[in-house]
């Protein structure tokens, strides 16, 4: 990956702190499918996901630099991503608190059965019931 500098200041932008290059780099390298959005050179967005190709996908980090926020680009890269998976039986995907509705109208839609764990304390009290 090229884009790492680029890639973590991103995150840092949206409050997402703890992404290390290295870490950037790791969890790049296991996803399969992966959209990213540059201007003029520039990277401002990006998304990824993890697909066994036939049965399930999950999808995450879909992140636009606020500069560039409100301008669509998380949807086309939402749709860049949904278009790849199109094959497999189940997507799942974790809203960050408050973008439920985004991806609402992109056709995801609540999980009855959905589970998780989280080792941050402070993740789990905001996303699990």
């Amino acid at each position: 990956m090229e884009n790492l500098d680029e890639m973590k200041e991103i995150y840092a932008s949206v409050g997402w702190t703890k992404h290390t290059k290295e870490i950037i780099k790791q969890v790049y390298e296991a996803s399969n499918v992966i959209a990213l959005v540059t201007v003029n050179g520039r990277l401002i967005g990006f998304g990824r996901a993890m697909t066994d190709g036939v049965f399930n996908a999950a999808i995450y980090d879909v992140i636009v630099h606020p500069e560039f926020q409100k301008q669509g680009i998380a949807k086309q890269i939402m749709k860049y991503l949904l278009d790849k998976l199109n094959n497999v039986s189940c997507v799942h995907l974790i809203s960050t608190t408050g973008n439920e509705d985004f991806y609402k109208k992109l056709g995801l839609k609540r999980v009855k059965t959905g589970m998780a764990r989280y080792l941050n304390p402070n993740l789990g009290s905001e996303y699990l019931d």
